[in-house]
Parts: structure tokens; sequence; C-alpha cells
């Protein structure tokens, strides 16, 4: 039985592109995130990426079905050197922890084979004193919690460490991150791949905009993200929460060992 695999449009091209992943976090922060990068970029769907243990459901949206696993992708220049286009991967799925090492691999093969540039990871861990909802999935940071949303980074190179700083994005000092993002930070150290993660405090009681504001207007550093107002980001925040809830209305998945559930919300 084949593992996991990547399928993308033949047409596709992600030479020296920059690979935004959103997997599912505090606050819905990076579903969020995705979301509004696919619609003001104007990114639009080329693949998947698949594994035969997945939960077998599909998520749908305004009557079109979506897989678990989706890839987009458009003509964005990238304001960083070396990088001149953009390919985004999200899930609103918790990948298993039994799967996440074989797709992480697979994701690692198939963006060195294209030549990919670089990638950063969208992540938030809960504020201080709140549990993130993920049923342990979350991130465990330590933090210097100030009143302004706080932001930290993770780099798995010194190159990436670089660009962070240059961004104005302090270094995480001491944490756990688990599942996708964890494991690719962890990897990307071990193989030299320049990826880094970029995490924001967020409020996991709900779909988490303002947090989801401050992330992207770090990417602004990175894309052409247009300049954002916290108003119509809230709203758009608000409506997704209803998407994502009636997408999984109904969808039934088996836990895996470590996790009691698939798909957050």
């Amino acid at each position: 039985m084949e593992g996991a695999k990547v399928w993308l449009d033949k047409e596709v091209d992600i030479e020296d592109s920059l690979v935004v992943c959103c997997f599912p976090s505090v606050g819905m922060v990076s579903s969020v995130v995705a979301h509004f990068l696919i619609d003001h970029l104007e990114l639009e769907l080329v693949g998947r990426v698949t594994h035969p243990k997945l939960p077998a459901i599909s998520l749908v949206q305004e009557g079109v079905p979506l897989p678990p696993i989706r890839a987009y992708a458009g003509q964005p220049i990238c304001k960083i050197e070396g990088c001149d286009k953009v390919v985004l991967l999200m899930s609103e799925l918790i990948v298993p922890d039994p799967l996440v090492h074989e797709i992480v691999n697979e994701l690692f093969t198939w963006s060195k084979n294209e030549k990919a540039a670089m990638g950063v990871l969208i992540d938030a861990f809960a504020r201080k004193g709140m549990k993130g909802g993920l049923n342990g999935n979350e991130p465990h940071v330590e933090y210097e919690d100030t009143e302004e949303v706080d932001v930290l980074g993770v780099s798995a190179t010194p190159m990436m460490a670089e660009l962070l700083e240059s961004m104005e994005i302090p270094l995480l000092e001491q944490g756990v991150i688990k599942g996708m993002t964890g494991v690719m930070l962890s990897e990307g150290a071990s193989r030299g791949r320049n990826i880094m993660s970029i995490m924001v405090e967020a409020d996991p009681r709900f779909p988490d905009a303002r947090a989801a504001a401050v992330i992207i207007q770090h990417l602004n550093k990175m894309l052409p993200v247009a300049d954002l107002d916290h108003g119509p980001l809230l709203k758009e925040a608000q409506q997704l929460e209803e998407q994502i809830r009636g997408m999984m209305d109904g969808a039934e998945s088996e836990p895996s060992p470590s996790s009691t559930s698939m798909l957050y919300g």
C-alpha cells in the first residue's frame, strides 16, 4: 500500500517558492491566516497531500469537496531574495501522531526534488493560564507575557534566524512544539533546510482574528499582502468558524492513540 504522497497539478512549478504551512493551531490562527492568504493573494487549489491511513473524509465548502490536506499556489512575488512564488499547504486536520513522520519526510523529499526555496510554519500558543484546546497537540512555550499580542520565532538554520531578526521576531528560548510543526522544525534543522516557524499568542476559546492579524502583518514583510483592517479580518474569522464547523458537522473519524479528535473546532 502506497504511503504519504504529494499530488500537484503537472503545470505547477514550485522552484524557488516560499512554502507556507498552516496546520491546526490554537485559536484557529493558522486556518484564518491560510484563508486570508488564499483570498488576498488569489491562490488556487492545485493539489493535495495523501496517506491511506488518514481519516476517510471530504470537507465540503460552498458545494465543493476538498481533501483534508490541500495545496494552493499562485504567482505573488516574495519580498525576500531567492523566492519568486508562493505555495500554501493547509489543513483543518490534526495529523495523527503515527503518520506525522512519514508525511513530513514526504514533504521534505518533494520540496527538495522540486527545489523550493524556504518554508514558514504558522502556529500559535495559548495565552498564559489558558488551555490550548487541541487535546495536547498545542505548543508549550516559556515567554514573557506583555500587554501586546506576543510573537515568537523558531529557526532551523542560521539564515532563517537572521530573517526572523530582520522581521523583529524574537526567538523562542524554551518550549515544546508538537505535531507537524515540531517535527518539520527538527527535521529541517537536521537536514539543513531553510525553515522557520512564526508563533503567536492566541485565545483558544474562539477564532482569534487579532492574533491572525499580527501574523499577517509580519508576513507582509515576506509577501505582498495588503494592509489590514482588523474589523474585516474579525468578520472573516467568525465566518470561517461557521464554515469549519459546518464542514465538520457529522464527520466521524477514529481517534489516534494520542488524540481524541482529528479535527479542531
